[in-house]
């Protein structure tokens, strides 16, 4: 089992970084890792979405999202080859002047033994660098 949590202040604007957040779809695009995205539906308030990973070895999973524009996105495991759980969320907050402040939050388990050290690579290491390709695109888009 692996949690992590990471909150940042960035200077982009809470809507645009909200768009890009809920921009599934573009997500193989800037995303270190995300090799396929299929969006199986998804409306103003909910998504289903199907990852395909490619990270050490090729997995996917799918997932359940909550969307509250523009504070949050939070989401529950469906199914998939890897996880058992796999929750978590985007929490933003309106700082004013074009700067929100970000927290994001995952909670995994896996249905295989995961060793420590991949454990921390995928939620502390790999967290910073995730969360500034957003932060990136967000502040890209016009």
């Amino acid at each position: 089992m692996a949690t992590a949590s990471r909150t940042e202040v960035v200077d982009v604007d809470i809507n645009k970084l909200y768009t890009v957040l809920a921009d599934y779809a573009k997500y193989p695009e800037f995303v270190d890792g995300v090799s396929e995205i299929k969006v199986l539906s998804q409306n103003e308030t909910s998504a289903k979405v199907e990852y395909g990973i490619n990270m050490i070895k090729s997995f996917k999973y799918i997932i359940n999202i909550k969307q509250e524009r523009p504070t949050n996105i939070s989401w529950t495991l469906d199914s998939g080859d890897l996880f058992k759980k796999n929750n978590g969320e985007w929490k933003l907050k309106d700082l004013g002047n074009g700067k929100t402040e970000v927290t994001y939050s995952l909670d995994l388990d896996f249905k295989m033994f995961a060793p420590s050290s991949i454990l921390s690579a995928l939620t502390s290491k790999n967290l910073p660098v995730m969360m500034e390709s957003f932060f990136k695109r967000a502040k890209a888009s016009k």
